[in-house]
């Protein structure tokens, strides 16, 4: 069997920048263990699976380790190889995901996605938490569907040297860093080792976090983030009530196929 791949750079204007993400469009669905060994083969840190049908366009996610319930990069990237390599032509896309619809708008700006806002507690941290961080003192510390740790200012953000092997039994999904940013309006870096992923370059969902905590800071609706990554990539948020628009662009890094 044959299986058309494509390596997209999402969040990105250029390659080699943003965060890359393969897409892989199919038939029919295949066994969970096929499309896991698949995303493992690929190692980046999500593979996108869909398949088109009459109720819409299934849309699946996975790491090198796991199904994910939500992916924003991925999903970006998916709409670039609809729009871009499939012929779509509608100025919207509708995924039925495990996160419930998702939709996404072609625009100028590049493509924006409509995704769920998820609204930040204060929580007391786990000890395995504040052990990752050393020295390091968060300014507080949050939970949704990640662990969110603030800090000072974007340079302990950027420096930040966390010990990942103390984060590799969290319940959550993962740990987000951020901090007011010097010239957007926050920055942040995503960390997901138990998912295989140390350092993930841009995570569009984490934005799903983010967007809400520093609109409520900030006073603001409409925020960019960077993450600043070594990638680094740029994140344009709009808070919509309990939804959260994501906007950014994608480029092609490579197409080719897969044996099976």
């Amino acid at each position: 069997m044959k299986i058309k791949i494509y390596q997209v750079d999402a969040f990105a204007s250029h390659v080699f920048e943003g965060n890359p993400a393969a897409v892989c469009p199919l038939n029919e669905w295949l066994d969970d263990e096929v499309l896991q060994k698949i995303a493992e083969e690929n190692n980046l840190s999500e593979t996108a699976f869909f398949v088109s049908s009459a109720a819409g366009i299934q849309l699946r996610w996975f790491t090198p380790r796991g199904e994910v319930d939500l992916c924003g990069h991925a999903t970006l990237a998916t709409a670039h190889v609809l729009y871009e390599h499939l012929g779509f032509k509608s100025p919207k896309v509708k995924f039925q995901t495990k996160s419930g619809e998702l939709v996404v708008t072609k625009n100028d700006s590049g493509f924006s996605m409509d995704f769920p806002a998820s609204h930040p507690a204060v929580i007391d941290a786990p000890i395995n938490l504040l052990a990752g961080l050393g020295d390091v003192i968060p300014k507080q510390v949050i939970a949704s569907f990640d662990y969110i740790i603030i800090l000072d200012s974007e340079e302990a953000v950027k420096n930040l040297d966390p010990d990942l092997s103390k984060w590799l039994q969290l319940d959550l999904r993962g740990v987000v860093v951020t901090a007011v940013g010097t010239d957007v309006d926050f920055v942040s870096r995503c960390f997901f080792p138990k998912l295989g992923v140390d350092e993930d370059p841009i995570t569009g969902s984490a934005h799903c976090e983010l967007a809400p905590y520093w609109s409520s800071k900030l006073g603001l609706s409409l925020l960019t983030g960077r993450q600043i990554s070594k990638r680094s990539g740029i994140v344009h948020c709009e808070l919509k009530g309990d939804r959260v628009v994501l906007t950014g662009n994608a480029v092609d890094y490579m197409s080719g196929e897969i044996n099976i």
